[in-house]
């Protein structure tokens, strides 16, 4: 994997990029859609394609790992044949899933042994059968396994935690370097910096992981339970020991302010689940501001769902159609709130890299967070 930066905002840390894997090039800041069982919730492969430009999507260690399994994997090729996307795959470790299961899992140096969620089983994750596992998934992006402390540990727990974290990340790119792709493409590795909300904590923990020199530098254990200005204000210590010339991945974030405030505090990537699961409950987010889609006030509404049409190739849908969809109760609501979701998101980081190009950035960017976030 390989990152130039083209361009950067000169009043802030934002920066325009491309990252370039075997499976293509990705233009950063991106939001990358949450695939976790080697689907987009609701949302066809020539969605993602053609009327979002997905450049790449996640899978989960953790999910793909009991179903559909790693012998299933393999015999299929890896994920992208199985699935049918031949775009990038990046696919996080499995360690936040394992971790939020606090009452059926057990912590240990040897790693996390655990209860399938789906039914009961019993299973033990190491940093070494996890890099196995997504060797199997065949990711092009590989993420370290690790602990995720919640957003309100002490400083006495998250520093043990990390000292964890930093001993399992060796182990991983031990068993990284023992082990070689399976399906002839390139796979990079990808650590994941913890410290929950203690400076001091996400500086050891970046100085640990540079000694690997590692392609790129991944932000966990923030939107956890930790106050908004918290997690910016991490961001702005990381940003300044990372490297510059190397991403930088915002995991599992978050609302279009976060995004906004994360490119600005120089991160490249973004995932977050929001877009999808809050478009199955009616909530739409527009170059307007926010929707429920089910109060009544959109009943007689023919205007379409934005009316920039950042979404949909070929179809307008209007807000009044689509309300009746949601009370309804029609499975097509949820698609289409999904995916114009999903729309507005890689519309929004486009929005902001073409801003960081033409110097506008910063001065766009708290009257949007404003303009984007209220609700209409």
């Amino acid at each position: 994997m390989t990152f130039e930066i083209l361009s950067k905002d000169l009043c802030s840390s934002a920066r325009a990029g491309i990252l370039t894997t075997d499976h293509g090039s990705i233009e950063t800041p991106i939001f990358m859609p949450v695939g976790t069982v080697g689907s987009v919730k609701g949302v066809f492969h020539r969605e993602l394609k053609n009327d979002i430009n997905a450049q790449i999507i996640l899978g989960n260690t953790y999910h793909l790992y009991l179903r559909p399994g790693c012998d299933t994997l393999r015999q299929a090729g890896g994920l992208h044949k199985f699935c049918n996307w031949d775009r990038p795959i990046l696919t996080d470790s499995g360690g936040f899933q394992v971790f939020s299961l606090a009452s059926a899992r057990k912590l240990s140096e040897e790693g996390c042994r655990f209860q399938s969620h789906i039914d009961g089983s019993r299973h033990l994750f190491t940093p070494e059968n996890v890099m196995d596992t997504q060797r199997a998934i065949g990711a092009d992006i590989m993420m370290a396994f690790d602990e995720c402390p919640p957003g309100d540990s002490s400083i006495e727990y998250a520093s043990k935690s990390l000292d964890l974290t930093c001993r399992w990340l060796e182990r991983c790119f031990n068993r990284f370097e023992q082990t070689s792709p399976l399906y002839g493409y390139k796979q990079t590795l990808i650590p994941i910096i913890q410290g929950c909300v203690y400076e001091d904590l996400r500086v050891k923990s970046v100085e640990f992981i540079k000694q690997f020199n590692p392609d790129g530098y991944a932000i966990g254990g923030l939107a956890v339970g930790e106050p908004t200005e918290q997690m910016y204000r991490m961001l702005e210590v990381v940003d300044q020991v990372i490297p510059t010339d190397k991403p930088r991945y915002l995991m599992g974030v978050g609302t279009p302010a976060n995004i906004i405030e994360g490119i600005a505090r120089g991160v490249d990537m973004f995932d977050c689940v929001m877009p999808t699961r809050n478009g199955r409950n009616g909530m739409l987010f527009t170059t307007e501001g926010v929707i429920n889609i089910r109060n009544k006030k959109w009943e007689t509404d023919f205007s379409p769902i934005d009316p920039a049409g950042i979404t949909f190739v070929d179809t307008t849908y209007t807000k009044a159609y689509l309300r009746h969809l949601n009370i309804a109760g029609e499975m097509l609501a949820a698609q289409i709130a999904s995916i114009h979701n999903l729309g507005f998101y890689l519309w929004l980081v486009r929005e902001c890299r073409r801003r960081i190009i033409d110097g506008t950035f910063t001065q766009w960017k708290d009257a949007a967070i404003e303009k984007f976030m209220r609700r209409l």
